[in-house]
């Protein structure tokens, strides 16, 4: 590349970022998405267990409903309320309880003797995802504690085989640690595509797109141009996020290294903001824009393994998704972020980021040039 070129590239990426500074909605969007959305995303997870409300109408009043009633506590509960029989319909109907355990009469010397005894479990189903959840964890807590009163009075055997647990990377299985470094892949993606495609729509209507075409620039100059800085902008947006954010309000460990993610990242750069031009080359104004995002962006967001693994997917699904970048951009982040992987690991899926990177510009620059040369 001459000099001269290199030269143009950086005056037009210059100009790109002082357009965007000009541009407070833009502004505020990339405020927004790297860092209120990030924190929004990963202290507000819906399937999350998180200050359930409960109450306890104890009928029984022995030291087993006493065991049962302990052990409900935050996070995943509130502390129980203990209601009477009368307050807990009505509980429920105001809203004030997502669940009511009913523990019967003489539920413990039913237990100890060895009869049928059941505890009544009512459920606020309005509330779907944290009635789905909960119900596992009060079956498992109510469980676990009646083995372990009973085991003060009956000799269990020990079982055949020890099942020693041991959680890598998430000891303590907080959603907050995958939602906040999931929405920083994510967010990544969006703003990208947006920001490129949105520069291009709007040098259009503008009618500056004309003033470039007198000037001795070439679409390969202008598009580079405006990859670069915008480009930066996320990169950089996104470091902030991951520090300022992951790391210093959530306090999200980061097993591996920030400067092989980001290397990550500009190569995903790279592929997601010329998708974002030739998406603009499609597009005839910004509500076209729009329309075509929503097409592109879920699909990338939903099916590249972020949110669900890829291998619990249709087998056409993961086959299609093999030639979308943000697939590797995933596998990547989660490697280096949660795994601590480092250049030896994730090689391969740096290098399918280049090559979809190369496929996506060569395509936006050819589609690029197509629309210039009709606008000339």
């Amino acid at each position: 590349m001459k000099l001269r070129q290199c030269k143009n590239i950086l005056h037009l990426g210059i100009k790109e970022l002082w357009s965007l500074l000009r541009d407070p909605m833009m502004l505020l969007l990339i405020l927004y998405t790297f860092t209120a959305s990030i924190y929004i995303a990963a202290t507000a997870m819906p399937e999350t267990l998180h200050n359930a409300s409960i109450a306890i109408v104890d009928e029984d009043g022995s030291q087993l409903s006493a065991r049962i009633v302990s052990s409900f506590y935050p996070p995943h509960f509130k502390i129980p309320k203990l209601v009477s029989i009368a307050e807990m319909d009505s509980g429920m109907d105001n809203g004030e309880y997502t669940f009511v355990l009913d523990i019967p009469p003489g539920f413990q010397r039913d237990t100890l003797a060895g009869h049928t005894s059941s505890i009544q479990l009512n459920i606020d189903a309005t509330r779907m995802t944290q009635a789905f959840t909960g119900n596992g964890y009060i079956q498992q807590i109510v469980g676990s504690e009646i083995a372990a009163f009973l085991q003060h009075y009956r000799s269990n055997a020990p079982a055949p085989v020890d099942l020693a647990l041991r959680m890598r990377f998430n000891p303590n299985l907080e959603q907050s640690w995958f939602g906040a470094l999931m929405e920083i892949i994510n967010n990544v993606t969006m703003l990208s595509i947006i920001l490129t495609g949105a520069a291009l729509i709007r040098e259009r209507e503008h009618g500056t797109i004309e003033h470039l075409l007198v000037m001795p620039v070439t679409p390969f100059e202008i598009m580079l141009a405006k990859i670069w800085s915008m480009g930066l902008v996320v990169l950089l947006a996104a470091m902030l996020g991951l520090v300022l954010v992951v790391q210093g309000m959530l306090h999200v460990a980061i097993e591996g290294s920030i400067a092989l993610f980001m290397l990550a990242v500009a190569l995903h750069l790279f592929a997601t903001t010329s998708m974002g031009i030739f998406l603009a080359t499609l597009a005839r104004s910004m509500p076209q824009f729009g329309m075509l995002l929503v097409l592109v962006l879920l699909p990338l967001q939903l099916l590249s393994g972020g949110s669900t693994p890829r291998e619990s997917m249709p087998l056409f699904v993961q086959n299609a998704m093999l030639i979308a970048p943000t697939t590797y951009f995933v596998e990547l982040g989660q490697a280096i972020l949660y795994r601590g992987a480092g250049i030896q690991v994730v090689w391969k899926p740096m290098l399918m980021l280049i090559a979809i990177g190369v496929t996506l510009f060569t395509a936006s620059h050819l589609r690029f040039r197509r629309t210039i040369s009709q606008l000339g």
